[in-house]
């Protein structure tokens, strides 16, 4: 018996008592209390409440939490939801009750309903998940249906309701559902497994009238003008307008031998509703004409009936499933086309319960497999197949034996021990694969189980070569497992003849034998390197690559049912392939617990105080700059962001970067900041970037006066104008960007910081050198990366593979073939700046083992798992090498100007940015209308066309037009139309992701929804329509939601002020210090000068760069490369400035150099004089003057090739030959045009 209490007395008492945030308790104070329903002991409280505005689960269940905590029982509180409208809920509204309904059922569902997408539109409720397996999941417990009636049920009456699901939403989600119940994801796996006539698919007409007769295969499509019947699976989909404005449908479809594409014109509404509802991965009959498309140029499928069929997928209807121990993945390097995302979606609908992961040598594709076993509740077994050599030969030698061995993680120790193993095989043991002494194993064999392989295994060798039994045994014994395989794998023994089919199978008779004799369990593996039966045309592609003369003779290395298994090594008898195939495996499978490759959790070094240091450095910096008291503005800035980042662990990194930055800035060299670092005021206060992210203001330095701009007029500091103080007369300061926070950080501030730092390129090395001096060079490892196959490599395998074997494939086939093979891994190597820090209390190999880039020896040592896959487990310091801080080092050390004294609002530099009055010069002499001509990231001709179409005055306009121009999409056919239209201006259309932000909010929107539409645009996954609902009940314009949806990728505002800063400064010399601003352009890019050009004078150069400019495309990259310098070199000449010929006694190696008769050239700017010759060059005429060519030859330790080149390039006109032709010369030579006179005699 319970009592009900219908009151509303203590609801607010209640209320004010629940530690909540502010607005949950505002939400609540909103709230009238219906009901309190209290079980008969008062363990139970049911509290309804109507609303006007229904909360997400998440935050109903924190309510419910505080109010058990204000009572003494600590009852189950359970808080129901009841909207007081009596009108039809808004869709938001219901989709959050919708939440609510079904979590209660499927609590599994809930992490992915809350971050799911909904759109209503035109009868249609469009829901999109984060996971394909989860959509499957909704359909086939038949939730969409359950949707459908709760909805009808509010008032939305006929609707459907369509379920897909978007792989780019899993990242964000994939932590969420780590706390859901492996059990309880098994329990619905289990019932699909049990029901498979409860497809949600059914058949369904798209286009005509159902179809009958004989499906053929797409291979047999040959004669055009033919019926045509086919089926199978689509691999791309699309519906376009034609210009006619009639609905063409073109997809390409695929069966399990090829694929072909088909179209038709969808005439009805009823047809184009019904194709809405298919995309890839949908199961087609197709009934039709082959003709030939003119646009296609090939033949394809001309539809007129098109249904939906149910998949034809395989199925292992086993009762005991059997458990694969030996599988390679994309990531066993040219050699298996296994895609774990599609792996572990296979095996999960068949309800197997483990698998073994096991690439050669590698374990790479451990990170990944252990979030999707997560995901779809599989036990992995990590492993890998290692290469063994015995311990009495040199395991580097080509002759030593090498064999096969398969190395399972039973435990966290075990799993140390492998990435022990894996390290020493690549740093040690590498000779063309990473060899693994025997000794070395058993000194790591603690937490490991070994297997005994493939036929490349020891055991297999021993049997097939006769071996004694005492050999034989002594070899077994080594192994905690042995292996047998179906006889396909090996039929190369019998193709060969070398064994015929019975010898074959006596072998795994024997090594069955065997293991019963020693007492060692023995399983059958299928070596799996490809998932389908039919995608072995990908290994051949693959093997074929590389030459291999089998390549086409594959072995059937797909991953087999348990049925196919059994049927395989049914000569063994009933009973022992049951052990082999079934209970072997799982029993091994029974010894794993539960490992985790990686750690869960970021672990930063620790620096003892790093909060309060950080805290404190900003606290005074910002004191120093804004007074005391800090304004409010900066006051809550400050505090919101050292709130974030001290509670969550974030000051250590800050702390690191500002030493990094101070330590360049000790040694000379400015840091350009990337990235969002710019974001954080804290960031700007300890040193770490320049971008100041408040809003445009004036500072004074003297008495510490501050003004805000906060009404958004002006987009920069530097844009506003000249000012004296009004309290002392000093002329103020002007600085900030206006950048949100988080955009860094996050919206919850708990985002783990990426502080991206460009140092000089040439002092990269240094700054490395002192992160491994801070750290210790054992916790600094380069960020390892994995080389896979890309698109464009793949088509090359597949039209190489085509074309050597006379075959004609379909661009349908084409296509499907380099899927296949793209993500496959070519090799290794190293970010350009990233480094990985390991904490002074913890070993590199709690997170990954090391190799070397490339498994290239060298003082390098990467990290074997690829850093995206640890970036959130360890500290990544990315210290790029970047041009712009050498330049201003270089033009610094030339006019003793400091770049951070120049001043970023200057006039006459940023009119370079929209004509080239400010160079003295037309825009006919230069080729171009605006003066950006060597400035990075304005110079390139696609850019200059951005600065012409807009015309920037203002500092601010340059850091848009630096977002626009690293943008996808969001300049071209997006906002330079709608400027060239006069549909918006520059200030207004979308240029950083920011912006969408800071827009949206002084629209109206909700801070929240704000940022959730910036996250959502700026990774190209465009709005969905409850966003662009509220944009629109916002007033944003059309074309504002229009852009957004175009937007593929966007550049952040702080990455953007960081570039333009470094940018500005440079300009600002080109205009004041001309010579100095080509002296170090042309020495940061003497690779594409060519001196033999330029020293023939300013015609010959424009007619040069003409020859270039016709080539277009054609031109290769060293020309596009020449070309760009030869226009800086056009203007320079413009300028009424020249170069000197190259002179072998004063020339810097690498360098231009500011004499009086213009810029003297390098030595390296000869061709095929490199920087080391050079070098060898200045430290001997150190020592003496150059006698003669042979002296310099010898001393200069040149090869006759170089002295030959010098002699060519006019270097050497006054060196005689050798010294005895000086010695009886009757005239003393000139040393040079600089009239430097030889200190050696002569005799006249």
């Amino acid at each position: 018996m319970s009592t009900k209490v219908n009151t509303n007395d203590s609801w607010s008492y209640l209320i004010n008592k629940l530690q909540l945030p502010s607005d949950i308790k505002a939400w609540l104070q909103d709230t009238r209390l219906k009901e309190v329903e209290v079980s008969a002991t008062g363990q139970h409280w049911n509290i309804v409440v109507d609303t006007s505005t229904l909360l997400p689960l998440s935050t109903i269940k924190t309510i419910e939490q505080r109010i058990a905590e204000c009572t003494s029982t600590r009852p189950a509180v359970t808080v129901e939801q009841l909207s007081r409208h009596d009108k039809t809920l808004a869709p938001s509204d219901l989709w959050m009750a919708t939440i609510a309904t079904l979590s209660t059922e499927f609590p599994f569902l809930e992490p992915w309903l809350e971050k799911a997408y909904f759109e209503l539109n035109d009868g249609i409720l469009k829901i999109t998940l984060g996971n394909e397996f989860t959509a499957h999941l909704v359909k086939a417990k038949r939730i969409d249906r359950a949707i459908q009636c709760f909805w009808a049920a509010n008032g939305y009456n006929g609707i459907a309701v369509m379920v897909d699901y978007d792989e780019t939403m899993a990242l964000e989600t994939e932590a969420e559902i780590e706390a859901a119940k492996d059990k309880e994801l098994r329990q619905y796996l289990e019932e699909i497994d049990e029901k498979p006539q409860q497809k949600s698919v059914t058949n369904c007409i798209v286009v005509g009238e159902t179809i009958t007769g004989t499906v053929q295969p797409i291979t047999s499509l040959e004669e055009l003008g033919s019926k045509v019947l086919v089926e199978g699976h689509v691999t791309k989909w699309e519906i376009r307008k034609t210009k006619k404005g009639k609905t063409l449908l073109v997809f390409d479809l695929a069966d399990e031998g090829d694929a072909v594409t088909v179209k038709t014109l969808l005439r009805k509404a009823t047809e184009e509703q019904a194709a809405e509802a298919v995309g890839v991965g949908t199961w087609l009959r197709v009934k039709g004409e082959l003709t030939f498309d003119r646009f296609a140029g090939e033949e394809i499928v001309w539809a007129r009936a098109i249904e939906i069929i149910t998949p034809k997928m395989r199925q292992d209807t086993a009762e005991d499933k059997r458990i694969e121990l030996h599988l390679h993945t994309q990531m066993s390097s040219l050699d298996a086309t296994t895609r774990l995302k599609d792996l572990f979606q296979l095996i999960a609908k068949w309800g197997h319960r483990a698998v073994a992961i096991t690439d050669h040598g590698s374990v790479q594709a451990f990170p990944e497999a252990y979030e999707l076993g997560h995901r779809y509740g599989i036990k992995v077994i990590y492993g890998m197949e290692g290469y063994l050599v015995d311990d009495e030969s040199d395991p580097l030698r080509d002759k030593a034996p090498v064999y096969h061995i398969i190395i399972l993680v039973k435990n966290q120790t075990g799993l140390k021990n492998l990435y022990s193993l894996v390290t020493l095989s690549h740093l040690k043991y590498f000779h063309r694969v990473p060899r693994l002494p025997r000794s070395l194993i058993e000194q790591h064999r603690e937490g490991l189980i070994l297997g005994s392989a493939c036929e490349a295994g020891e055991v297999f060798q021993a049997i097939l070569h006769d071996a004694p039994e005492e050999e034989l045994r002594h070899r077994a014994s080594f192994y905690d497992f042995l292996e047998i395989q179906p006889r396909g794998n090996n039929a190369f023994l019998v193709r060969e003849g070398r064994l015929n089919e019975e010898q074959l199978l006596d072998i795994n008779r024997s090594l069955v034998n065997l293991g019963k004799n020693l007492g060692r369990p023995v399983v059958a593996t299928g070596d799996v390197h490809f998932l389908n039966p039919n995608d072995e045309i990908l290994r051949r592609i693959l093997l074929a690559g590389q030459k291999y003369s089998d390549a086409d003779l594959q072995p059937p290395l797909y991953f087999k049912t348990t049925a196919e298994m059994l049927e395989e090594f049914n000569y063994l008898g009933e009973e022992v392939a049951y052990q082999v195939v079934v209970e072997g495996p799982a029993s091994i499978a029974e010894l794993v617990e539960d490992v985790q490759p990686v750690p869960s959790e970021l672990s930063a070094p620790h620096i003892s105080g790093a909060g309060t240091k950080i805290e404190q450095m900003a606290r005074e910096q910002a004191e120093e700059l804004y007074g005391v008291p800090l304004p409010d503005l900066v006051a809550k800035r400050l505090d919101k962001e050292l709130d974030s980042i001290i509670n969550n662990g974030y000051a250590v990194i800050y702390l690191i970067a500002h030493r990094l930055v101070n330590k360049s800035l000790e040694d000379g060299y400015l840091v350009g900041s990337r990235g969002s670092v710019g974001s954080s005021l804290v960031a700007t206060l300890c040193g770490i970037t320049e971008v100041n992210p408040l809003p445009p203001h004036y500072r004074c330095p003297k008495c510490r006066y501050s003004d805000f701009v906060t009404e958004g007029t002006v987009g920069s500091g530097y844009d506003l104008p000249a000012k004296d103080c009004p309290h002392c007369g000093t002329t103020l300061l002007k600085d900030g960007q206006d950048i949100p926070f988080e955009t860094f950080l996050g919206f919850e501030g708990d985002k783990v910081p990426d502080i991206d730092l460009n140092f000089s390129g040439e002092y990269q090395a240094q700054i490395h050198r002192y992160t491994e001096h801070l750290f210790g060079r054992d916790h600094v490892f380069r960020a390892g990366t994995i080389s896979t196959i890309a698109e464009r490599t793949a088509y090359g395998f597949v039209k190489a593979y085509g074309d050597s074997r006379g075959l004609r494939l379909r661009r349908a086939q084409i296509d499907r073939l380099v899927a296949g093979l793209c993500g496959v891994r070519r090799t290794t190597g190293q970010h350009p700046g990233g480094l990985m820090i390991v904490p002074a209390d913890r070993d590199v190999l709690d997170f990954t083992p090391v190799q070397y880039p490339a498994n290239t020896k060298s003082d390098v040592r990467t990290t074997h798992f690829d850093y995206h896959s640890i970036s959130d487990r360890l500290l990544k310091l990315d210290l790029l090498g970047h041009e712009d801080p050498t330049v201003l080092k270089m033009l610094e050390e030339m006019t003793g100007v400091n770049p951070r004294s120049v001043p970023l609002g200057d006039a006459t530099t940023m009119g370079l940015f929209s004509g080239v009055t400010a160079l003295g010069v037309t825009p006919e002499e230069i080729g171009t209308e605006v003066g950006t001509l060597g400035l990075p990231e304005f110079g390139t001709r696609f850019v200059r066309q951005m600065l012409v179409d807009t015309k920037p005055k203002t500092f601010s306009e340059l850091v848009r037009i630096s977002g626009l121009s690293h943008g996808t999409n969001v300049w071209l056919n997006n906002a330079q139309d709608l400027i060239r239209t006069g549909q918006a201006t520059l200030p207004e259309v979308i240029c950083t992701r920011d912006d969408i932000m800071l827009f949206l909010i002084k629209q109206g929107l909700d801070a929240s929804w704000a940022f959730k539409i910036m996250e959502s645009v700026r990774k190209g996954k465009g709005l969905t329509a409850e966003m662009e609902t509220l944009m629109r009940e916002n007033d944003v314009p059309e074309w504002y939601i229009d852009s957004c949806l175009k937007i593929k990728y966007m550049f952040p505002k702080a990455h953007a002020a960081a570039y333009v800063m470094m940018a500005f400064r440079i300009a600002y010399f080109k205009v004041y210090y001309p010579k100095a601003f080509y002296a170090s352009y042309f020495s940061a890019r003497v690779d594409d000068f060519d001196l033999e050009i330029v020293l023939k004078g300013p015609e010959y150069v424009k007619a040069y760069i003409s020859e270039l400019e016709a080539k277009g495309n054609d031109a290769s990259v060293k020309e596009k490369g020449l070309l760009t310098v030869l226009e800086v070199v056009r203007e320079m000449f413009a300028r009424g400035l020249r170069f000197t010929p190259l002179n072998i006694d004063h020339s810097h190696p690498t360098r231009f150099l500011i004499t009086d008769r213009g810029l003297l050239p390098p030595l390296v700017s000869v061709p095929g004089l490199g920087e080391t010759a050079a070098e060898n060059i200045v430290a001997a005429r150190a020592e003496r003057p150059f006698s003669s060519q042979e002296d310099l030859r010898q001393r200069g330790r040149l090869s006759r090739t170089l002295i030959s080149i010098l002699q060519e390039a006019g270097c050497l006109n006054h060196l005689p030959v050798d010294d005895q032709l000086n010695l009886f010369s009757k005239k003393a030579v000139s040393r040079d045009s600089e009239n430097v006179t030889p200190k050696h005699a002569h005799l006249d």
